[in-house]
C-alpha cells in the first residue's frame, strides 16, 4: 500500500479558492454588476420624465380648477372652498397668462418664499436630468415656482407654486420600486448567464484545470493526461493543446530522466565493458595459442562473458530509448498473465525453484497487458537470480505470487506480491532501489529491471515498492486500479 501523497489533490485544492475569486463567481457578479450598470443607464432619464410627468399633472390639475372656477361662480368662491380646489389639485397657487395678461386664479393665503423657478417649455434633457437629481438630493422643505403651457386652451402661460416634498417623496418612492426591479432582473439575467454558460464554458474549464493540477502532482501517469470533450471550437481546441503539451513533457520528462541517468551511469558502463571484452580476449588468445588439453573447459567462461557483454549493451541501449509507448489499457486476468510470466522467467523443470500463483481466478485489472508482463517478468528474473545467487542451494526455495484487493483514496485496487525465498538485497541495493544503474542487488547486474517495473506501473495508475527484504526472503507490492466491477 503506498504513501499518502503530500500534495492535496485536484478538487481539495479547487475547493479551497473562495467563490468569488472562481470563475463561476465572478461570471455571477460581473453580470450582476454589468446589469445593474444598465439599469442605472436607463434610470438616469426614466427619474427626469418622471419628475416632469409628475409636475406636468400638477399643471394640468391647477388649470382643471382654476378653468371650472371660473367658468361658474368666480365672485362667488370662499377661501375654504379655494383651498380645497388647490389642496385636490397639490399646489398653492395658480397662475394664468392670456394675452400678455397676468391673472391669478387660485392662490393659498401666507404663501412661502419660493426657493426656485423651473420652466417646463424651456428646458432640454441635460437640465431636465440636473434638475431632477436636484429634487432628490436637496428639494426637502423646497417651494418651487412652475411654468408650463395649458394643455386645454385655458391660455398663453400656467404658473403653479408647488411644495417639493410631495414631489420628493413621490421620486424616492419610484426610485425604490426601480431599484428593486432592477435586483431582481439583475438577479434573474444573472442566474440565466451562469446556467448558459456554465455547461459551455465553465465547466469545461474546470475540467482543464483540474487536469493540470492532476498532471502536475504525477506527471508520469498516463491516465492524468486531458481527454479532449468539448464542442466548443474555442474550448476543445485549448483541451487538445493541452493534452499536446502534456504528452510531451510526459516524453520530455522521460527522456531527460533516462538521459541523465546514462550520463551518470556511462563511465561505469564503460568501465564494465572494458573489463569484460579483455577477460574474453584473454581467454580466447589462450584458445588459439596453446595446445593445452583444458582448452575446452575455458569455452563456456568464454562465452558467459560475451553473453553478459551482450546483455549489459542490449540493456542499456533498451533504457535509453527516448520515448516508452503509452498503454493501450483494457480488462487483464491476473492471474493468466502471471502464469505466463512463470513459463518465461527461466526456471527448469524439476529444478530446485518453484514458480507458485496464487492470483485469484478472474481477478482482473485496467492495464496494460505488455506492460503487466515485463513488470513482472523483471521481478520474476530477479528473484530467480537472487535465489540462484545464494550457496548453498535449498530444495525449498519459490517465487511465489500473491494478491489482495483493497482502497487508496477511495479508489479500488489491486495490491500483487512478488515474493521469493532468496538471500535479500544488501544495504546499498536499499538505499538506490528503482534508480538505473544503481539499484541492483547482485553483483553484475545494472538495476534496469526494476527501474523499468517502477517505470510502466506508474505509466499505467499504480506504483510498485519493496515491502520487506532480509536473510528469509524479498517481496515487493506491485498496486494497480482494479476493472470497474
Amino acid at each position: 500500500m503506498s504513501a499518502p501523497e503530500s500534495h492535496p489533490g485536484p478538487s481539495r485544492l479547487l475547493g479551497r479558492t473562495p467563490f468569488l475569486g472562481s470563475l463561476s463567481g465572478r461570471l455571477l457578479l460581473f453580470t450582476v454588476v454589468f446589469v445593474m450598470l444598465a439599469e442605472v443607464l436607463i434610470y438616469v432619464p426614466s427619474i427626469a420624465n418622471f419628475r416632469v410627468a409628475w409636475l406636468e399633472e400638477r399643471l394640468a390639475a391647477a388649470q382643471i380648477a382654476s378653468l371650472a372656477l371660473e367658468a361658474n361662480m368666480r365672485d362667488k368662491i370662499t377661501q375654504d372652498l379655494e383651498n380645497e380646489l388647490l389642496d385636490n389639485a397639490g399646489v398653492l397657487q395658480v397662475v394664468l397668462r392670456r394675452n400678455e395678461t397676468r391673472m391669478l386664479m387660485l392662490a393659498k393665503p401666507d404663501l412661502p418664499m419660493v426657493d426656485a423657478t423651473y420652466d417646463l417649455r424651456m428646458a432640454n434633457p441635460l437640465r431636465l436630468i440636473a434638475d431632477a437629481f436636484r429634487t432628490l438630493l436637496g428639494g426637502k422643505d423646497r417651494v418651487i415656482l412652475v411654468e408650463g403651457t395649458p394643455e386645454h386652451g385655458g391660455g398663453e402661460l400656467i404658473e403653479v407654486i408647488v411644495e417639493e416634498n410631495e414631489l420628493r417623496g413621490a421620486m424616492l418612492g419610484y426610485s425604490r420600486n426601480i431599484l428593486t426591479l432592477s435586483i431582481i432582473i439583475s438577479v434573474f439575467a444573472a442566474v440565466l448567464v451562469f446556467m448558459s454558460f456554465k455547461p459551455i464554458f465553465v465547466k469545461p474549464m474546470r475540467r482543464i484545470t483540474m487536469s493540470m493540477v492532476s498532471f502536475r502532482l504525477k506527471p508520469e501517469d498516463a491516465d492524468r493526461i486531458m481527454k479532449p470533450s468539448s464542442n466548443v471550437k474555442e474550448v476543445r481546441m485549448a483541451e487538445e493543446e493541452l493534452a499536446a503539451m502534456q504528452t510531451e513533457l510526459r516524453n520530455s520528462l522521460q527522456q531527460k530522466t533516462r538521459l541523465a541517468a546514462l550520463g551518470t551511469a556511462v563511465s561505469k558502463i564503460n568501465h564494465d565493458l572494458r573489463n569484460i571484452l579483455a577477460s574474453a580476449q584473454l581467454i580466447s588468445d589462450r584458445i588459439t595459442l596453446s595446445d593445452d588439453p583444458k582448452v575446452q573447459s575455458l569455452a563456456p567462461k568464454l562465452v558467459a562473458s560475451i553473453d553478459r557483454a551482450v546483455d549489459l549493451t542490449l540493456n542499456t541501449l533498451k533504457f535509453g530509448k527516448a520515448e516508452e509507448p503509452a498503454p493501450r489499457k483494457s480488462e487483464i486476468d491476473l492471474a493468466v498473465v502471471v502464469d505466463d510470466v512463470g513459463a518465461h522467467v527461466g526456471l527448469t523443470d524439476g529444478g530446485h525453484i518453484t514458480w507458485s500463483n496464487n492470483v485469484p481466478r478472474g481477478w482482473t485489472v485496467h492495464a496494460d497487458g505488455d506492460h503487466l508482463f515485463r513488470i513482472f517478468l523483471n521481478l520474476g528474473r530477479n528473484a530467480a537470480e537472487a535465489i540462484g545467487s545464494r550457496v548453498p542451494a535449498s530444495r525449498h526455495d519459490k517465487i511465489e505470487v500473491a494478491a489482495r484487493r483493497h482502497k487508496i483514496g477511495g479508489r479500488a485496487v489491486i495490491a500483487i506480491d512478488v515474493s521469493d525465498t532468496g538471500p535479500g538485497l544488501s544495504d546499498k541495493a536499499k538505499e538506490h532501489l528503482f534508480e538505473a544503474f544503481a539499484g541492483s542487488g547482485r553483483a553484475g547486474g545494472t538495476g534496469l529491471g526494476l527501474a523499468i517495473a517502477k517505470e510502466l506501473s506508474e505509466a499505467n495508475g499504480g506504483d510498485i515498492q519493496l515491502v520487506r527484504s532480509g536473510r528469509d526472503g524479498t517481496t515487493f507490492r506491485v498496486t494497480l486500479p482494479a476493472a470497474p466491477a
